[in-house]
Order: C-alpha cells, then structure tokens, then sequence
C-alpha cells in the first residue's frame, strides 16, 4: 500500500495512525507543490513545468520558504509511483483528501497520471464529514492533519476505488481549469473548483492593513486567523509586494533580511481598493 497526501503535516498524522492499525501500513508519498494557485497551462509539458517553476521563484523570493523550491520535485514522485506499480501489480494507491482547493487540485493534477492503473488507485475524499476532536466535540475538518489519528482508523473504511467514470470526467475538468489562465482556484464543494483572479485575496489583505505601522509576522497571523478560504502566506506576502507596487499599501524595511524585517501600513495614498472576482 502506498499513501499520498499533500501537505507535510498530514504525514506525521497518518503516521501516528499506522502505529495504531498495522493493516495501514505502506509507503507515505507527499505531493508537495500547491496547485491551487499559480499558473497552470501546459502543466505536463517542459514549457509549462518551467514557467510555473519560474512563478514560484518569484513568489518564493525572500520568503523563508525560497531554498524549498528546489526539492519540489513531484514530476519525480510520480514517476517513482509508476515504475512501482509497474514492477510491483499487486500494489494499491491510497489518495488521502482533505476538504479544501489544496489538497482536491493536487488530486486533480495526480489522478489525471494514473489513469493506466485504473482499480489500483483509491480515493479516501473527508468531505463534509464529522471528527471529534481533542475536546471531545465534533467539528468538520478542512485539512487531514487536523484529524486525531485514532479518528484517522474510522477514516479508512472511506477508502474507495477511483471510478471509471471519474477518469474521464475529472481529467476533462482539470484541463478545462489548466487553460483558463488564472492564478488563483479555489472548492466550492465536493470536487468543484473555480478559478479566480490574482488578485481574489486583496480585499481581505487590504481590510486588515492600518494607518498604524505593523510588522509582517503578526499582520500575516492575523490575516490567516480570519480567513475562511485558506491560502499559503507566501503567496499572500506576494501579492502584498504587488499591492505596495500598485501605491496601495507601504511596505518598509530590509527584504534581503527576510520577512521579520518587513513592516506594512496604509499608503499615504491609498490607491482604489481592487475588486476580487
């Protein structure tokens, strides 16, 4: 058995919960780029591959997360997850999925591959489902590792077969959302995901930047804390540069330093507010 999931915090998660059922046992494969933002077109070719590549050093740039890039490698993964399946046709697929646009675009841009080994490859979707967690109360999770991992075990009697039927639709899907030319997609629902403008997350940045000086870290805490879509401060920190280039906002200090340098407050004045669409 072979697990994927598409955050690094899932992993230890479901590790905990294969040292409580040995039958989970198996190889876990992190897909570890964000496909819910950031161009898409050409995804599977070398031009697409690198002009995506090239977006992320952008956004990346003095972030503490810029050395990462160079160990995203998922084109690699998959290619290591074939040649298994190939030399080993006994082995099961297992996708674990939270309810949210990271985790179901990575499905997208993961099951559109495996298509060849159709029965092999299952799908274990938490959508809209309950847990309980620490407390004892039930909540709805939006990310696998908010999951507790013995909740994880009743988790696994969701394990299913990915349909034929979803082999068609859900690649046609994904290329219908790869040639729309956004830059920002976010779940409606299910599986349903819809692309929005660069600049879908501006309002909200912009709501919470003050007249009064601020530093990045807290702002950022701040901002995500309120957040009911989710998205990665790195790109929310890039699309805070573009505001600044716009006029407005101001961001002030070393960014050669890093982010903890970094301060932010109301530009003097202020540009018109974008719409997100």
């Amino acid at each position: 058995m072979i697990h994927i999931v598409f955050e690094t915090a899932n992993i230890a998660s479901l590790q905990a919960a294969i040292e409580l059922d040995e039958s989970l046992q198996g190889e876990i494969l992190e897909i570890k780029d964000d496909y819910a933002v950031g161009p898409l077109g050409d995804i599977y070719g070398a031009e697409g591959y690198q002009a995506r590549r090239d977006w992320w050093r952008q956004v990346l740039e003095f972030s503490p997360y810029a050395e990462q890039l160079d160990i995203v490698d998922d084109k690699l993964t998959v290619h290591n997850l074939l040649k298994t399946l190939d030399e080993q046709s006994e082995e099961i697929v297992w996708v674990w999925m939270g309810q949210n646009q990271h985790d179901v675009c990575g499905y997208f841009w993961l099951m559109s591959q495996l298509k060849e080994y159709q029965g092999r490859v299952f799908v274990l979707y938490m959508n809209n489902l309950p847990f309980i967690n620490e407390k004892g109360n039930i909540f709805y999770p939006s990310h696998l590792h908010e999951i507790q991992p013995k909740e994880f075990l009743k988790a696994k009697k969701l394990a299913r077969p990915i349909t034929p039927s979803e082999f068609e639709v859900d690649p046609d899907e994904w290329k219908k959302l790869c040639g729309e030319s956004a830059i920002v997609r976010i779940l409606e629902g299910g599986k349903k995901i819809v692309s929005k403008e660069a600049n879908f997350y501006d309002k909200e940045l912009l709501s919470a930047v003050t007249g009064e000086t601020q530093k990045l870290g807290r702002y950022l805490q701040h901002v995500l804390g309120k957040m009911k879509i989710k998205t990665g401060d790195a790109f929310l920190v890039w699309r805070l540069r573009e505001l600044a280039a716009q006029g407005n906002i101001e961001l002030s200090g070393d960014w050669n330093k890093g982010w903890k340098e970094i301060q932010l407050k109301t530009a003097s004045a202020p540009a018109a507010t974008p719409s997100a669409e």
